[in-house]
């Protein structure tokens, strides 16, 4: 009301009245603290936003979390790593359609010593059984994470509910992954991190991969539209300008380039 009192007060005294200046086109996307911790997004976001004009705002949180921000309508795109969650997204109407962008693997890291006696193993059901029976300590997420749900997936495969020892040698930290990988630092704790994240983690302090290469470790990303029939204020054309991108040649070949310290952390497999 009072915009439009101003308004008709400046035209009354003939005064040019000039049209505000459109806001740049943006999108928001929630996603992983991975892609985001890695520096896979700062990475490979200036070249979409260059060639497109379209501003893309990351909201980098747990998976779990990321995908409850989609549907209530906080987001126009989710990039995540649960693909049985991001199937269900999609099939109860929040998404239109899922697509694979890439993948990398997820490690069991822990300390040196390795009070567990897993070093170099390959079966992580067979590691996380060793920690258990060791009672050594093991840093979860704790968070619905695309990690933490794949962890919990992993200690079922062994018959383990870890969350009886909770509080014990079993701690959840309901924090991220940078952040469990700190309290794991401190603690001399195991812990199951995306490589990703690992690799660019800076306070590594004593620990070291210790499981890797089991075939049950792989580990998907996956982009969805945010469904606007459900959300009209979803920015549909520009959210899937970007998912065209991201799975197309420039996309994939921007991810397939991401390098650090010489090491791929992420492998596009867009089809």
């Amino acid at each position: 009301m009072i915009r439009k009192f101003v308004r008709a007060a400046l035209v009354t005294l003939g005064l040019t009245v000039t049209p505000a200046v459109a806001e740049a086109p943006f999108i928001v996307v929630q996603s992983t603290t991975s892609t985001q911790n890695s520096g896979l997004l700062d990475y490979i976001l200036p070249g979409f936003e260059a060639e497109t004009g379209i501003d893309v705002r990351v909201v980098a949180v747990g998976t779990g979390q990321a995908i409850r921000n989609a549907i209530n309508g906080d987001g126009d795109v989710l990039l995540v790593h649960a693909k049985p969650a991001e199937q269900k997204f999609v099939a109860d109407g929040w998404g239109v359609e899922r697509f694979d962008v890439m993948y990398n693997d997820f490690v069991l890291v822990g300390p040196k010593s390795d009070p567990a006696k897993v070093k170099g193993g390959t079966d992580i059901a067979a590691a996380l059984t060793a920690v258990s029976q060791a009672e050594a300590p093991f840093a979860s997420r704790g968070d619905d994470s695309g990690t933490h749900k794949a962890e919990l997936d992993h200690w079922a495969s062994a018959g383990i509910d870890p969350t009886e020892a909770s509080g014990t040698w079993y701690r959840e930290t309901g924090s991220g992954m940078g952040a469990t990988l700190n309290v794991a630092s401190g603690m001399g704790a195991y812990v199951l991190t995306d490589r990703a994240t690992w690799q660019s983690f800076g306070n590594k302090g004593n620990l070291d991969i210790l499981v890797e290469g089991d075939p049950r470790l792989f580990n998907q990303y996956g982009v969805i539209l945010v469904n606007p029939e459900k959300h009209p204020g979803v920015r549909a054309a520009a959210g899937q300008r970007f998912i065209d991108w991201l799975i197309g040649p420039d996309g994939q070949a921007a991810i397939e380039s991401y390098k650090l310290d010489g090491q791929q952390l992420f492998f596009p497999n867009a089809r």
